[in-house]
């Protein structure tokens, strides 16, 4: 059986840049506030940072102008040993401390054979919401012509027993320590460690030992679905071009992330709220309710969703829901709402402070969902698909994996 995790050559900038201004948040996150990445732009200027490697999704118009300027600043950091390789065939354990407390996590590769983001399908690896598929051909031209990758993927493992990355952290004084950093903007504290040799290979067996008994369904994908959607898709168009020796061991085969135990107290799942732009909020409450008439389901005392806009603030539950979730079935709903409406977009949010200043804006609509209990997500993947996308978040913005290390991929 071949390994769908293991260890890797990792790349990792200098010392002084890993502490300056080198990390920077998930590309997806704040898309709504160029103002935040502004201020990133002001952080950064003139020094090195995955700012200028990755493209935050908010600069989309700019695509581009944007990937030129990736594949420039890739190689540059190449040339100038910005980045170089810092572990070599092993794993950077990770120390994340934000206002949620502590969250470990492992840094590898991915074997993308091993992934599968269709519903329904039985591979090791499985994404845990839907895929919108319009996001995939832009970050596609970017990895196409990549040299390196800093990944924002995190991937959750079911280990109730804590087998794997919490006993590596009681022996974190005995590892190299890779970096030490304060990521900017609230994004807490962050460490790193190199597991190599000898341990490294017992950690490969481990993840062995463990993937063969999982049953079949290993690891889920909590955050940065769509980034190993692209890699996914990449490889899928590349290795229809390599012979049979070249796909086995060829670097893009495989992807850069950060395994974390679904059990972590530091991991908690939030709610993704969604706010939609050009509509009457009055109209779009009420034209829900009717939607979940026809679906036999009745708006009943709770607060599992909240509409407000100007002028208005609905709480209630859903009755005769039959299993399913609420958010799925608001999710039907608003994207029937979105094709029959072509001048309303959405977009998809986590924490609260953002969409309720927003619901104050004429034509804004902010909706407030409950999050899922994380105790529930490996059983729903396992039991026949994937969850409807943006169902949850793992912690909030500023809690997101910051990009750190990196990986040659050609």
């Amino acid at each position: 059986m071949r390994a769908c995790f293991s260890s890797s050559n990792i790349m990792l900038p200098r010392k002084a840049t890993a502490e300056d201004a080198w990390a920077v948040v998930a590309c997806d996150q704040y898309t709504s506030q160029p103002e935040y990445w502004e201020d990133v732009e002001r952080i950064v200027e003139g020094k090195p940072s995955t700012l200028n490697i990755i493209f935050p999704e908010v600069y989309l118009p700019e695509i581009d102008e944007r990937i030129a300027r990736i594949r420039a600043n890739m190689e540059d950091y190449l040339k100038e040993n910005i980045l170089s390789e810092a572990v070599y065939d092993g794993f950077v354990l990770v120390e994340r401390t934000t206002e949620s407390g502590t969250r470990l996590g492992l840094v590898g590769k991915v074997d993308l054979e091993s992934y599968d983001f269709t519903p329904g399908n039985g591979a090791l690896i499985r994404a845990t919401e839907g895929t919108v598929t319009s996001r995939i051909p832009p970050r596609v031209r970017i990895r196409s012509g990549a040299i390196i990758e800093s990944p924002h993927v995190m991937m959750l493992i079911d280990d109730r027993e804590k087998k794997l990355i919490e006993p590596l952290y009681e022996k974190r004084s005995g590892f190299a320590a890779l970096y030490d950093a304060t990521l900017m903007k609230g994004g807490g504290r962050v460490k790193g460690y190199a597991i190599e040799g000898e341990e490294a290979e017992a950690v490969n067996a481990l993840l062995l030992d463990m993937q063969r008994a999982s049953g079949g369904f290993f690891i889920s994908v909590g955050d940065g679905n769509h980034s190993l959607v692209t890699a996914k898709s990449w490889w899928d168009e590349l290795k229809e071009r390599l012979s049979p020796e070249e796909r086995e061991g060829h670097p893009a085969r495989y992807a850069l992330a950060e395994l974390v135990n679904l059990h972590s107290p530091a991991l908690r799942f939030e709610p993704v709220h969604r706010v939609l732009f050009g509509v009457d909020a009055g109209a779009l409450y009420r034209g829900f309710i009717a939607y979940c008439g026809g679906l036999g389901v009745k708006a009943v005392g709770g607060d599992d969703l909240t509409f407000k806009g100007r002028g208005l603030n609905e709480s209630f539950s859903l009755e005769g829901a039959k299993g399913r979730l609420p958010v799925d079935i608001l999710q039907g709903y608003l994207d029937g709402f979105l094709a029959e409406n072509e001048k309303a977009c959405v977009d998809y949010i986590h924490g609260e402070e953002t969409p309720l200043v927003l619901s104050e804006e004429r034509g804004n609509c902010a909706i407030f969902l409950k999050s899922l209990d994380k105790r529930a997500l490996f059983p729903a993947i396992a039991a026949g698909g994937v969850l409807p996308r943006k169902t949850f978040s793992m912690g909030e913005a500023h809690e997101k994996r910051y990009y750190m290390e990196c990986r040659k991929i050609r």
